[in-house]
Order: structure tokens, then sequence, then C-alpha cells
């Protein structure tokens, strides 16, 4: 009972956004339309709107439109197991919107969509390859909403392989980049999944921690009350507290579909419980809940044939070789902060090297001008003392000039003397 809960809860917190917005931003009256087939969006009467949309895309050349056909398509080809159209219509919309920034948000949603439903369908190496592609363009471009679908898909991915630790990790960090984006709508399911993880590692007091934050948006969001109570029911049934968890059981105004498979069996009710089972929309879980049921039934041959489908979908090895791509994937996305991280350091250090050769050649060109002020100043006293020489040298000269006049004139003076004498 105890795994057929834990899938119940996850996948009451997958699948359909607790919010369709317009992020496309197309006109009200299609967008009504829209949101209307979103709220049943595994009926195949959704494919006839959905072509609608597409046809007026191609005809009007509106991008837009067929954005929202295709988005519209995808979960009917999941439910119908049609999973080649929905695999082209993945690769359609990531076309239209590869180069498209403004309309980011849409694409990561309509992405992470895809890859919850390629983990639904047990395709975990594709899961992998596209949630590596959504981190990487989310990581490259910053986008909190992308950042906050891609550590919330390798949580998934990691609760899948039964990795609780490294997949609580994960959705904490979901939860911070889902507060960055201002993305509420998405805070309450994200703490269901975080108290599921909490749960399975035994935090007990951790996970009733979570779901009372995910219960502070049940008077907001459509549905939120029964999820809440479903996870409330779960970790009461993981303490042995049943008084509680039948309690939790009652109090739900709709029990959901495989809870009911659950509660049927438990009270023996196999018949009705098998046809619940096969009303299930998940194969996985349809074969998960039939060959139980069908083993009880005494059904032995149908049950065997039931659960090798389902083993065959879960092989050992396959699943190891899943952990090595998540691995890959962490280690991906963590090399990508450390290449983000480095790259700030890098400039920092071009940074501080630059200011280091402005320094050093402002102390340098500093020193040439205090030596050219040196050079200058010991010129200019050279000059002085030149020119005071000069000066000495020229009053030397002149006063030799006028004693050798004085001389001559008193030589004179005795000749003329001499010459009266005689």
């Amino acid at each position: 009972m105890r795994r057929f809960l834990f899938i119940v809860c996850l996948l009451l917190s997958l699948g359909t956004q607790a919010q369709i917005v317009n992020r496309l931003r197309v006109d009200q009256p299609t967008f009504l339309r829209y949101a209307q087939a979103r709220m049943q969006e595994y009926d195949p009467a959704n494919l006839e709107l959905a072509d609608s949309l597409y046809q007026v895309g191609v005809r009007y050349g509106n991008l837009r439109y067929k954005c929202l056909a295709l988005s519209l398509e995808m979960p009917v080809r999941y439910a119908m197991g049609d999973y080649g159209r929905m695999d082209v219509i993945a690769a359609e919309l990531k076309g239209l919107l590869a180069n498209r920034k403004d309309l980011r948000e849409f694409y990561f949603v309509t992405l992470n969509e895809y890859i919850e439903y390629l983990l639904g369908s047990n395709r975990m190496s594709e899961a992998v390859l596209e949630a590596r592609e959504l981190s990487r363009l989310a990581m490259k471009e910053k986008n909190p909403l992308g950042q906050m679908f891609s550590y919330r898909l390798i949580g998934l991915i990691h609760s899948y392989r039964g990795n609780d630790r490294l997949a609580v990790d994960n959705l904490q960090q979901a939860l911070h980049f889902c507060r960055e984006s201002r993305n509420e709508q998405e805070l309450p399911n994200l703490y269901l999944l975080l108290a599921q993880e909490q749960m399975k590692m035994g935090a007990f007091e951790e996970a009733h921690q979570s779901c009372n934050e995910a219960a502070r948006y049940q008077d907001f969001f459509p549905a939120m009350r029964e999820k809440v109570l479903m996870n409330r029911a779960l970790l009461y049934y993981e303490e042995g507290d049943l008084e509680s968890f039948w309690a939790c059981y009652d109090g739900l105004k709709e029990t959901p579909a495989s809870l009911d498979v659950v509660y049927l069996r438990s009270r023996g009710l196999l018949e009705k419980a098998l046809e619940r089972a096969d009303a299930l929309d998940s194969r996985q879980e349809r074969l998960e809940q039939r060959h139980v049921l069908l083993a009880d039934m005494g059904a032995y041959e149908q049950a065997y044939g039931n659960l090798l489908q389902l083993m065959a979908e879960k092989d050992s090895v396959y699943l190891r070789v899943q952990d090595e791509d998540v691995a890959i994937l962490e280690a991906e996305m963590d090399n990508a902060r450390l290449r983000e991280e480095a790259e700030l350091q890098k400039n920092r250090n071009q940074f501080l090297l630059l200011g280091g050769f402005l320094l050093m050649f402002f102390l340098a060109f500093l020193s040439v001008l205090i030596h050219q002020w040196r050079v200058r100043d010991n010129l200019d006293k050279m000059r002085a003392q030149q020119n005071s020489i000069l000066m000495a040298r020229r009053a030397y000269r002149q006063a030799l000039e006028t004693k050798e006049a004085e001389n001559a004139v008193k030589i004179k003076l005795i000749q003329n003397k001499t010459y009266n004498k005689l």
C-alpha cells in the first residue's frame, strides 16, 4: 500500500499547472477556449480545437496560434499512448520557439510538461536528455523559471530512482528559483513533492512542515485542499497513525482514482478496484495496480503477464544507466555553475591585473616625472652655477682690462715726464 500511496501523491503533484496563464498573449476569446480545453487536458475532443487553431496559425502565419494548438494536442497524444506524435509535437515547438526569447516562459513550461510525460511513459533516458537541454538554456540565459523546472525535474528523476536525499536537495533548489521567478502558483506542488521525499527519508516533522506550507495556498488554487489531504493521509500512514489516515481520507471531497483502487482493495471489493485500475491514465500505474489485484483474485496467469510487462519497463540494467545519466546531468549543471563562477573570477582577475598594470604604469610615470624634475632642477642649478662662473670671469676680465688701461696710462705719463726732463 505504501508504494501505491506514494505514486498517487506523486501523480497529484504533477501534470497541469496550478494556473493556466496566457503566456503567449493571444486574444482573450481564443485564450478562454484554450483554457477551457486545458481544464480537460486528456480529452480527445481537444484534438478538434487544436487542429482548428493550428490551421488558423498556418493561414495567417501566426506562430502563437500554432504553439497553442501543439501544447493542447500534446497531453491528448500522451494519454492515447501516441508517443511518436508527441515527440513530433515537442520537436516542432522547440523549432518554433528556439530563437524567441520573448516567449521563453511558455517554452520552459511546455518543455517541462513534455519531460513529465517522458517520465510518465518510463522513457527515462530521453527525459534526462531533454532535462539537460532545458537546464543548459536556463543556465545560459540565467532564467529563474527555467532553472526552477530544471531542478524540479532532476528531483523527480532522483525520486523515481530512489535517491531521496538528492531529490530533496534538488527540490529545495527548485523552491529557491520558484520564489526568484515569482511563480508562486508552483510553490504548493513543490512543497508537496518535497514532503513526499522527506516522508520516504523518515523526516516526518519536516514533511509536516512542508505540508503546512502547501496548505497556505489551498484557498487560492483549485484542488489544493485535496492534494494536501492526500499527502497528510500518506504521512499519517507512514507514521502508523491509521486513525488520522482514515480521517483525512474521509475528509476528501472527491477521492482520487488511484486511492479508490487502494481503498476498494483494502475492503475486498476487487472487481470494482480492477474497474478503477483499468480507468487510470498512466499505463505503468495500470500495470502496477492490475497485477496485484489479479493475483488477489486468483487470476495468476494474467497477473504474471501484467508483471512481465511492468518489469520489461523497469529493467535493472536500464535503471542503472538512468542513474548514470542523472549523475551526468547534475555534473553538467554543477560545471555550468562552476564555469560561471570561474568566468566571474576571471573577470575579477583581469580587472585586478588591469588595475595593477595601471598602478604600475602610474608609479612608473610618476617616477619618470620625479626623475625629470630632479634632472631639470639639477640642470637649472648647473646653469645657475655656470652663469655665476661666467659672470665672475666676465667681471674678472673687465677688471683686468681696466687695470691694463690704467697701467697703460701710467706708462704714458711716466714716458712723458722722462721726455720733458731730457
